[in-house]
């Protein structure tokens, strides 16, 4: 048994998904581990600085990948917009809770359940948004999920009754599925490997900014025009919307060949033949002083299609897997340690910013404070600083941290370094939820648990980043789905916080309610402990199982 920087190792000729070989200082050094001889690179395309192209583009104007740039960014920034708005829609009326329970003459902990149906609808419709997506194209459940959106927005404008609103969340939870599904994957399908960091950063903060800002809008509109201009508005934001990503959006899927993946010695090692007998047939049927093309090329005998063509919302069924299959491959991912742990932590990171938004009403409306509804939204502009300044050390830290240990472990990479991240993970949310419940329940200066609140969304920011990573670069054939996985449970998890928090914090104080919040994050957190030096034995344990 060999052990390096803590991480228990398998023998050198042991496959385990996730773990490649990163940086290499010597030509003796492999390409990358737990695959089968290293493809020649002497065929593939290339940037103008030799940066290989991953995934290799067809020679097809029409591939996503040969857009051109503005196109795809132009596309990023429509997505990014309605995740922005969507991402925002858990929170929206939670400044407003004293001024709804006033008028439907009903407690706050039943208020709660427009947060928790919400949640609960949404995560059970990605089960549903992603295979849909997979088989028949995201530009129609992008479309499909804004026209529910905007209906659920136009219904809740004309609300008048809890049960009327509450029916109106569950039709916008429905639209709002595509919002966390689907983005992750369409960045993937337009950007090559070396493009997406930045721009799944652009999508994190897009989607956490709405999380922020938009129920300090709402907070305005409540207090100014009352709570069901916040949904007219709405319609007319998602309608516009609507137009956005119609004729900016065009089908992303593109039929790639099949690439060696590390399922297994035996998978990998088919998978490669069958690749290079593809590369060889090619290159004998090309003519022997060919060059090889060292950017993305255009070429001019193949059309590129028209802009109204593109338009076209159903493109056909894409894939031969089966809607059941796909529906239930979420569900299996959690007998995956590390897509369990990275759910966990996840779920939580997200669960404690709606806890949050359930209880700032509550807290702050009430003496000592009595702030009105566009108050209450105003304090939402602490915790978008920390979720901003969360997302830009995760990016920095983390990508230098994992530098460092590679280098210290002879230019290995393995996934369980992401997992260091988690002592910072484990500081800044337990102190800043600790911290909110002791000054809430002293009943100090509004400015203290302003503060622990930005504290917290600083650490949600730094755990969902670092659990997204970890489950993606432990298992990147299934990036898709882990991230569904993640979602369903984090909703589910929302709604079940939402039938007791309330009634929790009434009952035994802030203090004690968000002692025991705190007690459960330093747990999960602990579990990162024994996952870091056992993570590669579980991976290499999973891949020996059937594939889900």
């Amino acid at each position: 048994m060999t052990w390096n920087l803590g991480i228990r190792q398998l023998s050198d000729d042991v496959d385990v998904s996730g773990t490649i070989v990163m940086l290499t200082d010597n030509n003796d050094q492999p390409g990358s581990t737990g695959e089968q001889t290293p493809a020649p690179t002497d065929n593939l395309k290339r940037t103008k600085t030799g940066i290989i192209l991953h995934p290799q583009p067809r020679d097809n104007p029409n591939d996503p990948l040969n857009w051109p740039r503005w196109q795809r960014d132009l596309a990023l920034i429509v997505i990014g917009f309605h995740c922005f708005v969507g991402g925002g829609q858990t929170p929206i009326l939670a400044s407003g809770f004293t001024q709804l329970s006033n008028e439907f003459d009903v407690p706050k902990s039943t208020l709660a359940y427009l947060v928790g149906a919400f949640m609960l609808t949404l995560g059970l419709s990605c089960l549903i948004a992603s295979p849909i997506a997979i088989l028949w194209g995201k530009r129609m459940v992008y479309l499909l999920g804004i026209l529910f959106f905007l209906a659920g927005a136009l219904w809740g404008g004309a609300s008048h009754s809890f049960g009327s609103l509450l029916g109106a969340r569950i039709i916008m939870a429905v639209g709002v599925s595509p919002c966390e599904s689907l983005p992750s994957s369409s960045i993937a399908e337009i950007y090559f490997h070396h493009e997406r960091a930045y721009r799944l950063g652009i999508y994190t903060l897009l989607l956490l900014g709405g999380k922020n800002l938009v129920p300090l809008v709402s907070g305005f509109i409540i207090n100014g025009l009352g709570w069901n201009w916040v949904f007219w508005i709405l319609s007319i934001v998602v309608g516009f919307n609507f137009c956005l990503t119609f004729f900016c959006v065009p089908e992303t899927f593109w039929l790639r060949d099949p690439v060696p993946n590390k399922r297994s010695q035996r998978e990998t090692h088919l998978a490669h033949l069958a690749s290079r007998a593809r590369r060889l047939s090619r290159m004998s049927n090309a003519s022997h002083d060919a060059e090889v093309s060292f950017a993305v090329s255009e070429p001019e005998a193949i059309p590129y299609k028209p802009y109204l063509k593109r338009l076209a919302v159903y493109s056909g069924r894409h894939s031969g897997e089966s809607f059941l299959r796909l529906f239930i491959r979420p569900v299996l991912l959690y007998s995956y340690p590390a897509i369990l742990y990275s759910t966990l932590c996840y779920s939580l990171a997200v669960v404690w910013l709606i806890v949050m938004s359930e209880l700032l009403s509550q807290v702050f409306s009430a003496p000592p404070y009595n702030f009105s509804s566009d108050i209450v939204g105003l304090l939402y502009v602490s915790p978008f600083i920390g979720g901003v300044l969360g997302t830009a050390v995760i990016g920095k830290v983390s990508d230098m941290v994992v530098r460092k240990m590679t280098r210290m472990n002879g230019g290995v990479y393995e996934p369980e370094f992401r997992l260091v991240m988690i002592l910072f993970v484990f500081l800044t949310i337990t102190i800043g939820l600790m911290g909110f419940g002791w000054s809430s329940e002293e009943e100090d200066s509004w400015i203290v648990p302003t503060v622990f609140f930005g504290i917290i969304s600083f650490g949600c920011s730094l755990a969902s980043t670092t659990a997204v990573t970890y489950a993606v670069d432990s298992y990147r054939v299934f990036a898709s789905e882990s991230l569904v996985s993640l979602n369903l449970f984090k909703n589910i998890l929302g709604f079940c916080f939402s039938l007791f928090t309330n009634d929790f914090a009434t009952r035994a104080g802030y203090r004690t309610t968000f002692i025991v919040f705190g007690s459960i994050q330093i747990f999960i957190s602990l579990l990162a402990i024994p996952l870091y030096m056992y993570g590669k034995h579980l991976r290499h344990w999973t891949d020996q199982r059937p594939r889900v």
